[in-house]
């Protein structure tokens, strides 16, 4: 079993009792409250209350009136638009957002999404091209764009008037565009930099539905657009969520608020779509729904070269068709389940055979039958069971193309900074600290995996040498009750940068022998008794476990996160097990 440093978040106990009797809260969410780095009782009260009126005016977000002006002055003169988007749920939702609203404000529109595996991220010359040809006079982009310097200069060149809607990081200039929008543009200060694509498109229809309903001086978008804004919420809490960007400020307003929506105010087909994944079973959603079951049945069309049916699936208004579109991408995530699996069988076996999975500071595995598609996640679960960098490449079948390849770090190295040190053996790279991708040659695959290892080792040298695994604070298993659990849900929604609290158990006992569960067996199920208190677990992807606890002779200690978990109506307080050592 890996072994990982356990270190406790500190927090003073007198700031603790002061936001508890200020804030009316449970001692638990007190302390986790501080844990977040929140000490004022005023800024936890707005942190927990989480109202709607946490969202910033459209008009502030840069450039955002800029790009209504060229839409409305569009829809005015007939001109025909295209929304160019991306293959990922971000850039799906992004999409539908904004397709939408232009056609409810009278636009003569289309859109196109880029094909994960032929395209490739970003701008095509190709697609602009046909557009243009198409009669296309704007296009504006959704999740994209930001970088794409040629590609603005293409799309003015072909009579294109290009409008950008990003927020991925900026290049070295601005794309020549008529508009750009985007959260951090130079010069600018707005409150919320962490918006995703999702987050700046429902800002644009937000502004444009406005403008378009006609100046009202209270600021309310005219009644006939009212109900679209809450299904543009609802769309932008799905591309929040699964795009991971940081759950603070806006951020947790959008998702809060369109969760809260999602039912009411969802399009038919996301409607089916929450049928087949069952969360039309529980009485409230919250955003692991999202992360792991709306989120990953829209990657999956994307991640298998679908993602205009998953746009498809959020504008259609045909409720039969809805409804085959949902069934269709609950195959099609089955399917990059099944591939994920198969990848992740044979790239363990050539760590095992080739490589020293003990003292190998990074791993790079290359094979030809690898979908490109789906090695992204799988290299994410094997860095993050490593805990090193682990780089997957999908090798041309025929030899003659560049290898597609996908890195996740799984430790504190930073991958990009990699990467630049091995530029000499690849074909292109791009990505950032904790996540990339690649294109490199066969031949210089043995070259690139030395470099790429030494370039991790010498990160390495000067970054700590296990792993740390942060935890809120240590509770018995008896506090986990459903008050408590009430309590504690007040924190969410729960995601990147707002984590669900990680807490500690000592001495606890295994109630039952472990056990597999799943396809594959790939979990494990468990039961954990202290003192009176029994309580179910499940560590996700951690089936080797049951061996190794079923070896353990005595108490162990279990790091976990508390969840509530909802069956036919009936709500029981369960654990998500995250690490596990022998107790002292």
């Amino acid at each position: 079993m890996e072994r990982r440093t356990w270190r406790f978040r500190p927090f003073d106990e007198g700031v603790v009792e002061r936001i508890e009797s200020a804030c009316q809260v449970d001692p638990l969410v007190a302390r986790l409250l501080v844990c977040r780095g929140l000490q004022a009782p005023a800024e936890c009260r707005d942190f927990l209350e989480n109202r709607m009126t946490g969202l910033l005016p459209p008009e502030q977000l840069p450039g955002c009136d800029a790009a209504v002006d060229r839409l409305l002055r569009a829809i005015e003169q007939q001109e025909k638009i295209a929304i160019y988007g991306d293959y990922d749920a971000d850039g799906m939702t992004s999409t539908a957002i904004l397709w939408g609203a232009l056609k409810r404000a009278g636009a003569d529109l289309t859109f196109h999404v880029p094909n994960r595996l032929d395209d490739g991220y970003g701008l095509n010359a190709e697609a602009l091209s046909m557009l243009a040809e198409r009669g296309c006079r704007v296009v504006i982009t959704v999740d994209c764009g930001i970088s794409s310097l040629d590609h603005a200069r293409h799309a003015r060149d072909v009579g294109i008037d290009l409008i950008v809607t990003d927020h991925h990081e900026l290049a070295s200039e601005l794309p020549a565009a008529v508009a750009v929008v985007h959260p951090r543009l130079p010069g600018s200060n707005y409150p919320c930099g962490d918006l995703c694509g999702a987050g700046v498109a429902f800002k644009v229809a937000w502004r444009l539905l406005y403008r378009a309903g006609g100046a009202d001086p209270s600021g309310r978008v005219a009644e006939r657009f009212r109900d679209y804004i809450f299904r543009a919420l609802a769309l932008a809490a799905i591309g929040t969520v699964a795009d991971v960007v940081p759950l603070r400020g806006e951020n947790r307003v959008i998702v809060a608020h369109g969760l809260a929506r999602l039912r009411d105010f969802a399009p038919i087909g996301l409607k089916h779509l929450m049928t087949v994944a069952k969360l039309d079973e529980k009485s409230s959603l919250e955003s692991e729904d999202i992360a792991f079951s709306l989120g990953p049945r829209l990657n999956a069309a994307g991640r298998l070269g679908q993602a205009p049916l998953g746009v498809e699936l959020l504008t259609t208004d045909n409720d039969e068709r809805g409804e085959s579109l949902a069934r269709y991408l609950d195959q099609l995530n089955g399917n990059r389940d099944s591939l994920e699996r198969s990848i992740l069988k044979r790239a363990q076996a050539q760590i095992k055979e080739s490589f020293d999975a003990d003292s190998d500071p990074a791993f790079v595995l290359a094979d030809r039958d690898w979908h490109a598609g789906v090695i992204g996640v799988v290299a994410g679960r094997l860095a993050e069971k490593l805990h090193r960098p682990v780089v997957l490449v999908s090798l041309d079948p025929t030899g003659v193309k560049p290898g597609i390849g996908s890195a996740r770090a799984g430790s504190l190295v930073d991958l990009h900074g990699a990467l630049v040190e091995c530029a000499e053996h690849l074909v292109s790279y791009g990505g950032h600290q904790a996540a990339a991708g690649m294109r490199v040659t066969e031949e210089n695959i043995d070259s690139f995996r030395a470099a790429f290892v030494e370039a991790v080792a010498t990160q390495q040298a000067s970054l700590p040498t296990d792993p740390i695994l942060e935890i809120d604070l240590e509770t018995p298993l008896a506090h986990l009750n459903l008050s408590a659990m009430n309590q504690l849900e007040r924190m969410s929604p729960f995601g990147q940068g707002n984590p669900r609290p990680l807490l500690c158990a000592r001495r606890v006992e295994l109630a039952e022998p472990p056990k597999r569960i799943g396809a594959g067996e790939r979990h494990l199920a468990i039961r954990l008794r202290q003192f009176e208190t029994t309580i179910r677990g499940v560590a996700f992807g951690r089936g080797e476990w049951a061996d190794e606890l079923q070896a353990v002779s005595g108490p162990i200690d279990v790091a976990f996160r508390p969840v509530i978990n909802e069956f036919r109506g009936r709500r029981n307080v369960e654990i998500h097990l995250v690490d596990w050592r022998a107790a002292e």
